[in-house]
């Protein structure tokens, strides 16, 4: 089926010419074939979905068009003309932006400066920062990209920072935009902000690739989507003509359960005890202020709320990363806070195991190959050891076991951490931490960025550890999977548990409220009020991003 294009929603004839077309691409890394003879049209003025498990070859495909690859095999065209991309540059000059799930700004340069890196106008640079000045203006009015072009990338959140990229790609004049997991490192009202842009984008006539798992937003902003699955293109259909369903089993190859499958919890004695945790971050604010909490065996509690209101200092503090005063318990003995048993060896050690929220600046270290990584933080297990020296074999044998068991794709405990997709990256620290049978497990963000069949997968081992009498502490910006993996739920704003909920007794929107600073007995004068606090909390959580 072919892409429904703006002319067809207008009830006008549709354009024949698909403004992207490419003819059996194929490519393949040694003896992996990451792409094999893919074949897909683009219409222009469209939102065209591209979804697939991690490692299904999405993102080596818009490599390939956006010419960081070259293909082994197959045509590109673009606007019915045959193109030669053979790198970045190309690219552009072909009308193709692209949009990386890790974005590619240099921390340390203004807004201004990244929109003009590389597309400099001669040696002076005043002219070219005075006209890409004057092309944010327009184009801010123009598609509701507004950011302030002197601020620091370091001092602007994720989702402004979102912002400078699309920028970027207009300012080159892109009339085909690549965005690879765009929602990815946003927060739910991010997102929802990204998608007014882009049918703003579509509107104006811009035609738009979309790399996702996500399917409430394939379904919620594309077209058209096509789905690929270990590195083959299975299906191009209209998406008001198909359904989340039967786009998963499209995309994993069998029936995929959408929900949470677990009995109700059966909760033992108190695991983790918290009373009047507080942190000062290097400026002196407070970032928890006065925490109390428990977890207990056998229970999941869920930590809901707006990124940048304590959670991550939370989980800092519990990991051994953050200082902290207060009184925390494990298992009934207390934990140091401050001193030299504070820190995440002496963590490990007490049965802590922490699956941070950022895999790959705090989970992996990228350059390494898989089984070094497994091996971060367990390095004194006797098992890794031959003597006074590490048993390198013992611990690749230990990674390609676990590998198999989480369906790590591809099962090399040799290949490099950067070389896996997302989703595998993932997986792999949740092996590293799961396997290592802790008492309390830590797990920040555990489905960020990954595929539904992967979510399933690791939904379901979170639930396994909790059926084996664990506690375990979660934090997810994803509301829906805080109420489906959630025994209990504990709101946070502004450093402070604002509530505890049970999930079948609330929902996303008195979650919402909480998020939001407003508990059962403020009262506010009208809906516009709740909204603009929700929005004011969204901008100064997207500030500490």
């Amino acid at each position: 089926m072919t892409a429904e294009t703006t002319s067809e929603r207008q009830g006008t004839a549709a354009p024949s010419v698909p403004a992207i077309e490419l003819k059996g691409i194929s490519k393949a890394f040694g003896p992996v074939q990451a792409n094999k003879d893919i074949s897909i049209r683009v219409m222009p003025g469209t939102i065209h979905g591209i979804i697939g498990e991690n490692g299904a070859g999405k993102s080596t495909l818009m490599s390939i068009l956006y010419g960081f690859y070259k293909a082994d095999a197959g045509e590109i065209f673009i606007g019915g003309k045959k193109a030669n991309i053979t790198d970045s540059q190309a690219a552009i000059a072909a009308g193709i932006g692209m949009v990386f799930q890790h974005f590619k700004l240099v921390e340390n340069f203004t807004v201004l400066e990244n929109i003009i890196l590389g597309a400099e106008e001669g040696m002076m640079l005043r002219p070219s920062l005075a006209k890409a000045r004057a092309s944010l203006v327009e184009l801010a009015a123009d598609y509701g990209l507004n950011v302030d072009p002197d601020a620091l990338i370091q001092d602007i959140g994720v989702g402004m920072q979102q912002r400078v990229e699309i920028l970027k790609a207009l300012y080159r004049q892109a009339d085909i935009l690549i965005l690879d997991e765009p929602t990815g490192v946003l927060t739910p009202a991010e997102a929802d902000q990204l998608f007014r842009i882009l049918g703003r984008l579509r509107s104006e006539g811009k035609t738009i690739i979309l790399i996702t798992h996500k399917l409430r937003e394939i379904m919620e902003i594309t077209d058209t989507v096509s789905v690929m699955r270990r590195g083959e293109m299975t299906a191009t259909v209209k998406t008001a003509e198909t359904s989340p369903p039967e786009l998963a089993e499209l995309m994993v190859g069998r029936k995929v359960l959408l929900r949470v499958d677990k009995t109700p919890a059966t909760p033992g004695d108190v695991v983790l005890d918290i009373k009047g945790l507080k942190v000062l971050d290097d400026k002196g604010v407070e970032r928890l202020r006065g925490v109390n909490l428990h977890v207990r065996a056998g229970e999941v509690l869920g930590i809901a709320g707006v990124a940048g209101n304590g959670q991550s200092e939370l989980l800092e503090v519990l990991g051994g990363y953050q200082n902290a005063t207060g009184d925390v318990r494990l298992l009934g003995e207390p934990l140091d806070l401050t001193g030299r048993h504070s820190d995440g060896q002496s963590r490990r050690g007490r049965g802590v195991a922490h699956v941070p929220e950022d895999r790959q600046r705090e989970g992996l270290i990228m350059e390494y190959q898989a089984w070094e990584n497994t091996a971060f933080g367990y390095h004194h297990d006797p098992a890794y050891r031959a003597g006074v020296l590490m048993d390198n074999a013992a611990i690749r044998e230990d990674t390609a076991d676990k590998m198999a068991r989480f369906d790590v794709r591809p099962p090399n405990p040799k290949l490099a951490a950067k070389n896996f997709s997302g989703g595998n990256q993932q997986k792999i620290v949740l092996a590293r931490e799961i396997e290592r049978n802790p008492d309390l497990l830590l797990i920040g963000q555990p489905t960020r960025g990954v595929d539904i069949g992967a979510i399933e997968f690791i939904h379901q081992q979170i639930v396994a550890l909790r059926d084996q009498g664990k506690a375990i502490l979660l934090v997810s910006v994803e509301l829906e999977e805080i109420l489906a993996l959630s025994d209990r739920i504990a709101v946070m704003f502004d450093g402070q548990i604002m509530g505890e909920r049970l999930p079948d007794q609330t929902d996303e929107k008195e979650l919402g409220l909480l998020m939001a600073g407003i508990t059962d007995t403020d009262a506010p004068h009208s809906v516009a009020e709740v909204e603009a606090n929700l929005a004011h909390v969204h901008g100064n959580a997207s500030k500490e991003v």
